[in-house]
């Protein structure tokens, strides 16, 4: 294995670190994964060869035509894997899935022999992630088998993977009667108001210790938000934010554990670069459902970035902004800070690992 030169994966990190984001605001779904995930993770690649169709792995033994698709891997090369997590509810299974799949998926996922979009997709009930560590690891195992590791190695010694992983949660938003209801929508139009997300509505509201994803949502929430969110989920007033808050909170811990297992694979550490999103779907029956971006980080050489929201759930504030007509958008600040004011937090792996603080 050649000796790694890490000049080309800094400098892009440089540049993406460089570009702006905007956290905690109601958007198009469309907006955030152009202006926000796709843009982020072009900076990390761009003016490199991008490795991601099967057929470019091809090996030079192959005695078809199909051997003229195998790439030099003399050249600098990154090579991309996707994966993503949601709720499994059936709500936003169709547009909002689609499109995530046409505008990201299609750029950063795996392309199969046949043209189909090979990524790690799990979708447990409440969003997240069930297990950090296990999506980590089945994501950079998945990426590239032993010999085609070596080759990439070998090829140049500028060549790294990219790691790419979006984790999402979901909450239902009814515009009735003059009021934002959030926790509850519609399927359609035509049908009546439900919990949304029911898994998570279900743990605030009647949480068992029998029911293991009860369980699981209340670990990700922490016993001082569960207590505090549990309590205050049915108060009532002009804008009750704590069904969102919970699904913020659930979607940022997702993306917190998988950065702290990504650095204990062996296969990800020689020369892996990993950009991590969390988000939150707002589902709305009578427009299409938007997005609230809540944080991204990455992982190069033992050193996290992150930037965005927390875990704190009563940090969360919440406001509506009138975009003129009937149409508003939810814009959450934490502690204070929204939008684009958020700073860069940093950690060192080792430092974390061995007792140290997270966060400078």
């Amino acid at each position: 294995m050649t000796t790694f030169d890490a000049s080309a994966a800094r400098q892009r990190l440089d540049k993406f670190w460089s570009l702006g984001a905007q956290f905690g605001l109601e958007r198009d779904a469309r907006e955030v994964y152009l202006q926000e995930l796709v843009s982020d993770r072009y900076a990390l690649i761009n003016g490199l060869q991008v490795l991601r169709d099967e057929l470019q792995f091809v090996g030079p033994d192959e005695i078809t035509d199909i051997r003229v698709c195998g790439v030099d891997f003399g050249l600098p090369s990154v090579c991309t894997t996707l994966a993503q997590t949601n709720c499994g509810d059936r709500i936003h299974q169709g547009e909002d899935s689609s499109l995530y799949d046409s505008i990201v998926a299609a750029r950063f996922a795996t392309l199969s022999e046949r043209g189909g979009l090979k990524t790690e997709a799990f979708y447990p009930p409440g969003g997240g992630t069930d297990h950090g560590p296990t999506l980590a690891h089945v994501t950079v195992a998945h990426q590239l088998d032993g010999t085609l590791r070596q080759r990439l190695y070998d090829g140049n010694p500028q060549s790294y993977v990219l790691v790419a992983m979006d984790l999402k949660t979901h909450c239902g938003r009814l515009d009735e009667e003059e009021k934002v209801t959030l926790g509850r929508t519609r399927e359609s139009r035509w049908r009546e108001p439900r919990d949304a997300c029911g898994a998570l509505m279900g743990a605030l509201r009647n949480y068992s210790a029998e029911n293991p994803v009860h369980r699981r949502l209340r670990e990700d929430l922490g016993e001082e938000n569960f207590s505090w969110l549990s309590s205050e989920v049915d108060e009532p007033g002009p804008l009750n934010i704590v069904p969102l808050v919970a699904a913020c909170v659930v979607a940022v811990r997702g993306m917190e554990k998988t950065l702290d297992a990504l650095w204990g694979e062996e296969h990800f550490r020689p020369r892996g670069l990993a950009h991590l999103t969390a988000s939150v779907t707002i589902n709305r029956p009578d427009n299409a459902d938007t997005l609230i971006y809540l944080s991204r980080a990455t992982l190069f050489q033992g050193e996290r970035r992150v930037q965005g929201f927390g875990t704190d759930a009563q940090r969360y504030k919440g406001t509506l902004l009138d975009m003129g007509g009937r149409n508003s958008r939810l814009l959450l600040t934490y502690d204070g800070v929204a939008a684009g004011s958020f700073v860069t937090r940093t950690a060192d792996c080792q430092a974390a690992l061995a007792g140290g603080a997270y966060f400078e």
